[in-house]
């Protein structure tokens, strides 16, 4: 599966760079996520509890960041398993590009799934995975974005996401680390 997508984040592309690379951000951006352990400078481990349609389980997964170029790109390798509920494997490639309003976050992916996830089928997959990529994104904008009256916050973060691409994954080259995180759980 090949996906691919953009989001606007209002945030210099340093402090994106770094939220993106920061365990404890992503654990609490990403719904479900229990742990995300920084085992070296390029690889995490994570636990998270995700929900297909009737298909719940516990994932357990690695990150590797590998092409490194701070802080503009990387590209990530994710192996993930969730037991007999199935597995997720394969590559996201993330890119931060300077915006006029704070940071593009650009993200490709390929990846393979199978086991029960791959059986509930690509629709249930892609629905759940657009709202739990919406969802991180709300989260990591609010964590991250400069500061803005919370009236406004909510509106601005929602206008974004209408006017970029909505990603239909997780695990996301969840770009960037969370968006493949989220990627590998959903898909």
């Amino acid at each position: 599966m090949q996906l691919e997508g953009e989001e606007l984040i209002q945030s210099p592309k340093t402090e994106v760079w770094d939220a993106l690379n920061d365990p404890e951000i992503l654990k609490e951006c990403i719904s479900g996520c229990s742990k995300i352990e920084k085992t070296n400078s390029t690889e995490f481990k994570v636990t998270m509890v995700a929900a297909v349609g009737p298909v719940k389980a516990k994932f357990n997964g690695k990150l590797n960041l590998n092409n490194l170029d701070p802080p503009n790109s990387y590209t990530i390798s994710f192996n993930g398993s969730g037991g007999v509920a199935g597995f997720g494997k394969g590559e996201a490639t993330v890119k931060l590009i300077d915006n006029e309003d704070g940071t593009l976050l650009n993200y490709s992916a390929n990846a393979t799934v199978g086991g029960k996830l791959a059986q509930v089928g690509a629709r249930l997959i892609d629905g759940v995975a657009k709202k739990m990529a919406s969802d991180f994104f709300i989260t990591f904008n609010k964590k991250i974005s400069k500061k803005v009256p919370l009236d406004t916050e909510k509106e601005n973060v929602d206008a974004n996401l209408k006017s970029t691409s909505t990603p239909r994954w997780l695990l996301l080259a969840l770009t960037t680390s969370a968006l493949v995180l989220l990627y590998m759980v959903i898909v």
